[in-house]
């Protein structure tokens, strides 16, 4: 409990991640001068010299000041993670995919509601935060309902929620945002690497069936017996929602109507969505819009039939509502561009890609091992800082290239870094949804705290850990791509 503390507060001591870019912007301008005045160079693999420039100079002050709009205007994940979110927010907001996942769960067998708890809180990050608001509450009632421990159903759906939070079958809208990054870094080394959104799609469902298979052994058989005494009433969790039923069901009909067209559009040969794209398919390249639309849709219709929505007002105070949520994440796109760019302007990204490239080579270390301390990087880092996309704006641009350097892919480094991002998610106080768990734990237990989680989930991360970086290794190993795009292997030009 002592490393756990400290963790704890070292983590709360931590300054907010766009005060933390602020900073590396700042260390960034120091080092560009103090690199450019002792003129240290070095050879990139085209065999051309890469220097610093100085960004204290009068020419980088006046750079930084004349692209600061543009760095922020034109940075990749942040358009590509707002419409993305445009789309999923409204569905959520609406109550269209929190009354979806309360319905798919509902309908579970107490037979393989472990697994299926499990499976939906993976498959929940397609809805934003509903895994934590709607589905760890509920399956604490449903396993109340069952004659089982309700501590079983909130570490299960915990599990699943949090520590399988990149997994999934679907894309979600955390894989543009990663894609985003993962493109910014690539490009120090190759200016026109572009990444796809769906380069983890098939290593991530392989993930989410690996995932539900482990947590189910894990629950029954080490979470099980330990929560087994916990046991309160049974309650009836036959809720209705009989006044919306009519609107889930033509929600999820016209859902399947636009999964059908964009699927025809792909493979008619007059269809807008059939062939090749600039870069990948011109179903990929479009992935972000698509999934605007077919959450757009269905989440404006359900609003409108259930009375959520009554005019075009309430849905553009809906849009704000969702536009409000990711006000943090936009102060962080701001300050994060400025980092980046700052970083690449100033041939420090190049420097210290390559020189760290040629100190990895020189090392002599199969790649294997190289990602799984990639991997154990990831998992310490996020028992202090919590948000993902903070951590790999930062990481991205100094190990995306970095590990190019060795034939490594930016798809296969993203892969990586989303298995040592998610699978402490459930053991770091760091996670910003902590204390709802704390708060559901608490109804069944008194006086429980933070160690009553962390060491309810821990078999959890160490299994999820050990399963899934074996289950990366095997991929690379047989040379699977790990999507549409996504290559496992890089060749330097």
């Amino acid at each position: 409990m002592k490393i756990l503390s400290l963790i704890e507060k070292s983590g709360n001591k931590l300054p907010d991640p766009s005060f933390l870019f602020m900073l590396g912007t700042f260390i960034v301008f120091i080092l560009s001068a103090i690199i450019s005045n002792i003129e240290y160079s070095i050879i990139d693999p085209s065999g051309n010299k890469v220097i610093a420039k100085n960004l204290l100079s009068s020419d980088g002050i006046w750079w930084f000041l004349s692209s600061m709009i543009e760095n922020f205007v034109l940075f990749p994940p942040l358009g590509i993670v707002l419409v993305g979110m445009f789309g999923i927010g409204l569905a959520e907001k609406t109550g269209f995919l929190p009354a979806l996942l309360n319905f798919a769960i509902t309908k579970i067998h107490q037979r393989i509601l472990t697994p299926l708890t499990i499976l939906l809180g993976i498959l929940s990050s397609i809805a934003l935060d509903a895994g934590y608001v709607v589905l760890i509450p509920l399956a604490a009632t449903l396993y109340i309902s069952a004659g089982r421990s309700p501590l079983l159903g909130i570490a299960a759906a915990f599990a699943g929620v949090s520590a399988g939070f990149s997994a999934n079958i679907f894309i979600t809208a955390l894989d543009p945002l990663l894609a985003g990054f993962t493109q910014i870094g690539a490009q120090i080394l190759d200016p026109n690497y572009v990444v796809a959104v769906t380069a983890n799609w098939w290593f991530m469902i392989a993930s989410t069936i690996m995932l539900t298979l482990v947590g189910w052994y894990i629950t029954e058989r080490f979470v099980a017996p330990a929560t087994k005494n916990v046991i309160t009433t049974k309650l009836d969790t036959k809720k209705s929602f009989r006044n919306e039923s009519h609107a889930l069901f033509y929600s999820t009909i016209v859902t399947i109507c636009l999964l059908i067209i964009f699927y025809l559009s792909t493979v008619i040969e007059s269809g807008p969505l059939f062939g090749s794209g600039k870069h990948f398919e011109k179903w990929i390249e479009v992935t972000v819009p698509l999934l605007f639309i077919i959450f757009f849709i269905p989440g404006l219709l359900y609003g409108v039939l259930n009375k959520k929505i009554k005019n075009s007002h309430d849905a553009a105070i809906m849009l704000g509502e969702v536009l409000s949520k990711l006000g943090p994440y936009i102060v962080l796109a701001f300050f994060a561009a400025q980092f980046i760019a700052a970083f690449n302007y100033s041939g420090l990204g190049n420097i210290l890609a390559i020189t760290g490239g040629q100190f990895l080579k020189n090392l002599g270390i199969e790649n294997s091992i190289l990602l799984s301390c990639f991997v154990l990087m990831a998992v310490f880092i996020n028992l202090f800082i919590g948000s993902s996309s903070a951590k790999y704006a930062f990481f991205a641009p100094v190990f995306v290239p970095m590990l190019m350097q060795i034939g490594i892919s930016p798809e296969l480094t993203q892969a990586s870094y989303r298995i040592g991002d998610s699978v402490s998610n459930v053991i770091t106080p760091m996670n910003p949804y902590m204390i709802i768990i704390l708060i559901e734990v608490k109804k069944y237990i008194r006086g429980s705290g933070l160690g009553t989680v962390i060491s309810m989930m821990l078999p959890y991360t160490i299994s999820f850990l050990i399963s899934w970086l074996f289950l990366l290794l095997l991929w690379i190993e047989i040379g699977w791509p790990l999507g549409p795009g996504g290559n496992l292997f890089y060749q330097l030009p």
